[in-house]
This record gives C-alpha cells, structure tokens and sequence, in this order.
C-alpha cells in the first residue's frame, strides 16, 4: 500500500552520509537498487542522485518495516527514516562513499512501486542505444549518465562565473528569426498571424550578437540554444547549445588569451585538472601539411611528409603525374608495420578510397632492405632520402598518396588516426589544446561553381588581404580561429567586418549582389552605417566540450534528452503528425511522397 508524502522530509541524501553521522536519526529517500534477503534481515541499497547507502531491516527493531520491505522490489520508492550506524570493519565497503556505514530502519514509506525496467539501472549496460533513448527517464537514472548531468551544470555554471566575472552581461537573443543564407538548413516556423510566412530557428545567434555590439553592450554572452536541419553524426544533434561571447575594441590575442583561461578555469573546477596555457597555434596550411586536417590531434606522431620535389623527376609515373598536375606526394610512416599482411594493406587501400585516392602505394622496411613494387622506381640516392625524410627504420611501413592536396590531406590525415587508434598511440588521460588560425577566408564550391565563406561572410579578412577581394580571393586570409581539443574543434570564432563597405565587398565575392545583400542583411548593413566599433567574438559547441570532459564517445550521452540520428526523440514520439485544422490556421498543405523500397 502507498502512503501519503506529507508527513516526512528528508534530512540527508543517501550518498553524503559518512562515519561522523553514526548515531544519528536521519530520513533517506530514493530508488530500490539492489535488495538482498537474507533470511532473518533484508539489506537494501538505496539510491538518490548522490550514490547509495545500505539500509538493514530487522524483524527485531522495526517488524513493521519489515514487513513491507519484503515486498519491496528493484526501482520502489522509498522514504526510510532510521539510525546511522558504523559498519562492521569486515563488512565495510570500499567501493562506495558511504561504505564505511549503514542505516538501521525504524520507519519504512513506500512512495510508488515500480514495475520491472527494461535494462539494469547501473553503469556499464551492454544495451541497444534506441532502448535507452526510447525509456530515456530511466537511463538519467543510472550513476554515470548523472554524473554527466552534474558535469554540464558545472561546466555551465563555471562558465557563466567566469564571463560575469570578466564583466560579461548574459543577454539572451530571439528564438524566432529570419531565414538567412549562413550554413546548414533552418528548421522553419509558420506564423499563422502572417499569411505564408515563416520565422527561422536561430542556427547561432551571429547577427543579434553583432548588433549588440553596434548598441554598445561591449561584452555580452549566453549560453544559447542553437538549431540546425544537418545530417546527424555522433557530434552533431539537430539541437544544441553553444556558449556564445562577442566583445567590443579587441583583437585576436586579446580574444585567445581569454579563452584560455576560461578552459583553464572550467578544467580545473570541473575535473580537477591543470591546462598548461599558452595553448598551441597552428595556422591552417601548417596544420593542413602536418596533420591532414584543419583540427589535429597532436597527442601523438604520425605527421605527414612532403616528398613532392623528390616524386617530380622520380621514375615511378603516378607520382610524376601527381606533381606535374599540380598535385602532391605526401606519406606517413606507420612505426612496426611490416607485419601487415597483404589483405591488411589491401583493406587500407580501400580505406584510403573513401577519401577519393586513387591509390596507396607503400614502402616496407625490412633489415635485409626497401621492400615495394614501386621500389624499382627510384635511385638508391632517392630511397635513402625518403627513408631520412619519414625517419623509417626496419619494421616500419612508408604509405603514400599522389594526388590533389585536398584528397592527399584528407586521405592522410583519416589514415593517421586510423592508425593512431589501431596501434594505441593515442593518450586516454591526456588533454590536448591547440589553436588553428588564418584559415582561407572563402573556399571556392564547384558544385554551385561560386566562392563560399569558410567560416560565415561577417568574417574579417586580414587587413592587408581585403584588395584580395578584388583580385584573387582564394589568397585571402580571415581573422578567424578555431580552438581544437584532442582533434575535436569545440569552438570557433573571428574578428568581425565592422565597415559597411568591406561588408558588401564581401558579400560581392560570394555572390551576393547589392540588391540580394539588402534583402537578406539589410538591417546589419543600416547598423554598420551609425558607428559600429570593431568586433570579434567566439562560439563553443557546450555539448562537445563535455563529451570530451566526460571521455563519452557522442554528445548524446551529456544531453538529457537527445535525438536519434534521424533526428528523431524515441521517447515522446517527435516529429509527429499535427491535426489538419492545425495546419489549416497555418495555411500549410502537406504533400508526402511514398517511398519505394
């Protein structure tokens, strides 16, 4: 039988209790989570957000309580009022905060029964991730997905700590905008108030943060819900938070150097953990020519080697044509490889091909010699200035790609890292800040065959790149920055465009023309025209940021309630199907085509 909640109050949570409360009275309340009889006592463990302590019921000292708990199962809801008491020293547990005591009931509520769950509620599950996002509910329940629930609190609480005390003002931006051509699609809104119009959820608060500026609020900050209709990914959700900053009169070391020590603050206070400042920097073709990738991870070796002006005049025809064309010959050294097999090296030539290479040609380094098809090709001079190069020793395997940098980088740097994790080369407790800036300030998209921006057209390019605009953009370079964690980008940013005519310059080169510009932007071009001050500012995927400070392997597990990656949320069945008088308020008709298998 149920008993009434009014006539108790919990005086302890069950994971604080410790041996300086022996003792004491104190009311407990949680979770059944484990319940062991043992003929003439029950023990139960109970659990709260804050861990578990062990209650004993004795037919002795409270036959009542007893009773019920023999009824008792995994996930009742329980009140217990009873007395601390210390453990036996043999039966102390070390695995627990609480284990050096337990609690001898006197009183038992049972507050609700629960009805056997789908999965153990403990950590470690070995469980179908839909079932854990369908009874999402019970999975916030477990030890360690509450831990990452206290982690994001404070994270975020550290943050805001920080910036307020930075004389940061925490000013909150619209949900309801206007579509605007900066990135990935918007989730549209239709305003029933409007006849055929829609509002646009916000991919980022970008231009109500620049406006800000121009109103002179100098140093503003949220930690904004941002939207964007994108394919999904392990760090990607159709949903997400950013920590936004933008600031007034600064430059780009101004701007590094404080969010330095924001990580360093929220490092510290969250996982007890030092970060060395200052961080790395990298400019983007350093990091492009080394790495493979606009966001290395540099826990380990593995940089890639440039052997284009030896491949020119080589005797081996792929390499010669890669060059002569333009391209480039880049390899890593994979240290101990010589073991693999020939369908090892085969798998990874296929790898190699989901990045668009034609080709991995490779070296095996034996003690006898060079072992390749493609060793014939060159001069005893020649191998031994590779072999120098890529600093190879007998056991190593040389791989190559010949082709245009963009496919060499992209194929190398996969290849690195799927090497890295291959062969354990990666640190797990290490932390690894760095820096990657003067990134190209548009990128030209065949496709659309048009110039894009890189990061988004309100980023400044470097002042003595903006006569570029007009003469060769692919040179420019932006004042744009990206702060890269163990190869994982958590935030980006730039020192924005504040001058009206360099801002239509701009959008010029993307393609926007005058009247287009005005269209989409017009009221941020009005603003540029009463003084704006110069700007910049930075973003911070939250939710990344915490994926990695609680070493999860996708940001769903630090989202209390994620969706899927068919952007959908199992548990409250969305999206969903609307009523048709809904739609008819909204003067939508809906047209769904069939799909065929």
């Amino acid at each position: 039988m149920l008993e009434s909640m009014q006539d108790w109050k919990r005086t302890h949570y069950s994971g604080t209790l410790r041996a300086e409360h022996a003792g004491e009275t104190v009311v407990v309340t949680g979770w059944v989570d484990t319940r062991r009889d043992h003929g003439g006592l029950i023990f139960v463990d109970l659990r709260d957000r804050t861990g578990i302590v062990q209650v004993v019921f004795s037919p002795d000292t409270a036959p009542e309580a007893f009773i019920k708990a023999e009824a008792v199962r995994s996930e009742y809801v329980l009140a217990v009022t009873g007395t601390v008491q210390r453990r036996p020293e043999e039966t102390e547990n070390e695995n627990i905060a609480t284990g050096q005591v337990e609690i001898i009931c006197t009183e038992l509520r049972v507050l609700n029964n629960a009805q056997t769950p789908p999965f153990y509620i403990e950590d470690g599950i070995d469980v179908d991730e839909n079932l854990r996002l369908r009874h999402r509910y019970l999975d916030l329940r477990r030890p360690e997905m509450q831990e990452n629930m206290k982690l994001r609190h404070r994270g975020t609480k550290v943050i805001r700590d920080f910036l307020d005390s930075q004389g940061f003002w925490e000013i909150e931006t619209p949900m309801l905008t206007r579509s605007t051509p900066e990135g990935a699609r918007d989730y549209l809104v239709p305003s029933r108030v409007n006849d055929g119009k829609f509002y646009a959820l916000p991919q980022s608060p970008q231009l109500f943060k620049q406006l800000l500026m121009v109103s002179g609020m100098d140093r503003y900050f949220q930690i904004a819900r941002c939207f964007r209709d994108e394919d999904l990914r392990a760090d990607r959700q159709p949903e997400f938070t950013q920590v936004d900053l933008e600031m007034s009169f600064v430059e780009v070391d101004d701007i590094l150097e404080l969010m330095e020590k924001m990580m360093q603050r929220m490092f510290k206070e969250t996982i007890g953990m030092e970060v060395e400042r200052p961080f790395p920097r990298f400019s983007y073709h350093e990091a492009m020519e080394r790495f493979g990738s606009d966001k290395p991870d540099i826990r380990f070796g593995l940089e890639l080697v440039d052997i284009s002006d030896l491949a020119e005049d080589c005797g081996f025809k792929v390499f010669n044509a890669a060059v002569n064309s333009g391209g480039v010959v880049k390899g890593i050294n994979a240290p101990g490889c010589s073991i693999f097999t020939r369908k090892e090296i085969d798998d990874l030539t296929k790898f190699a091909a989901i990045y668009k290479a034609k080709g991995l040609a490779y070296l095996v380094i034996t003690e006898d010699g060079v072992k390749s098809p493609i060793a014939k090709f060159f001069t005893e001079r020649e191998m031994d200035t590779i072999l120098t190069r890529f600093q190879a020793k007998p056991g190593d395997i040389i791989f190559f790609v010949a082709d245009r940098h963009q496919v060499a980088y992209d194929t190398l740097g996969a290849l690195r890292l799927h090497l890295a994790e291959r062969l354990d080369l990666i640190p797990t407790d290490k932390y690894q800040f760095l820096w990657v800036l003067d990134f190209p300030l548009v990128a030209y998209d065949d496709e659309g065959k048009r110039w894009e921006a890189m990061h988004h057209p309100f980023t400044s390019p470097r002042d003595e790149d903006i006569p570029l605009l007009d003469s060769d953009p692919a040179k420019a370079r932006a004042k744009a920055y990206d702060m890269v964690l163990n190869g994982v980008e958590v935030g980006g940013g730039s020192i924005r465009i504040h001058r009206g005519d360099v801002q239509e310059k701009m959008f010029t080169v993307i393609g926007l023309d005058q009247e287009q510009a005005r269209e989409k932007f017009g009221f941020m071009l009005d603003a540029f025209e009463y003084g704006a001050p110069p700007h910049g500012g930075i973003a911070f995927g939250l939710d990344r940021l915490l994926m990695l400070l609680a070493k999860r392997k996708t940001i769903r597990d630090v989202i209390p309630f994620p969706k899927t990656q068919s952007a959908t949320d199992l548990m409250v069945s969305a999206p969903d199907t609307v009523e048709p008088e809904q739609l008819r308020e909204l003067h939508i008709k809906t047209i769904v085509k069939s799909k065929k298998g």
